[in-house]
C-alpha cells in the first residue's frame, strides 16, 4: 500500500478508485468496488504498488504519476494520464504546496527540491524539461 493511500484512509477520505502498476509495466485503474468486495484484490505477485485515487485531490494525480514513474510504469501510459489529469508546468507550484516541496525554473531546466531548499549545489534536486520530470528525478534520489 502507498503512502498516499495510508494518507487518504487515516484521514478517513475515500476513494473513487485504485491505480496500481502490474508487473509488465501498466498502470491499470480498477473502481472502489473492486477493493470493497474482494479486500485481497491487490495481493497477487503481478501487482508491484496500488495507490487509492480521488478525483478532485491533485496530490493523488500527481503522486501516482512520479511514484509509478519511478517503478518503471510504462511511459506513454504516464503521458496519457499526465494530459487526461491536467498535470502540467503551470499546476506543478500546487501540487508542491500541498506537498512541502519547491518548483521553480533554472534556466531552461525545471528543478524540484524540498521546502528546506538553499541552493542547487547545497541542496538535494531533481531537475528535467517539464515539473514532472524535476519531480520524478527528485524522487528516484529516495527522498520523496
Amino acid at each position: 500500500m502507498s503512502k498516499l493511500t495510508e494518507m487518504l484512509q487515516k484521514a478517513g477520505i475515500k476513494p473513487d478508485g485504485y491505480y496500481y502498476l502490474h508487473t509488465n509495466g501498466d498502470l491499470i485503474y480498477k473502481p472502489a468496488i473492486c477493493l470493497e468486495t474482494d479486500p485481497d484484490y491487490f495481493v497477487s505477485d503481478f501487482v508491484r504498488e496500488t495507490w487509492a485515487f480521488v478525483t478532485d485531490r491533485r496530490e493523488c494525480a500527481w503522486t501516482i504519476l512520479i511514484e509509478a514513474s519511478v517503478l518503471g510504469a510504462n511511459e506513454d501510459r504516464i503521458k496519457e494520464l499526465k494530459e487526461k489529469w491536467g498535470c502540467t508546468d503551470e499546476d506543478a507550484p500546487k501540487y508542491a504546496e500541498r506537498m512541502g516541496l519547491k518548483i521553480f525554473l533554472d534556466g531552461n531546466q525545471w528543478c524540484a527540491a524540498f521546502d528546506d531548499f538553499v541552493n542547487v549545489q547545497e541542496s538535494q534536486v531533481g531537475t528535467g524539461k517539464t515539473a514532472l520530470e524535476a519531480f520524478i528525478n527528485l524522487a528516484r534520489q529516495g527522498k520523496l
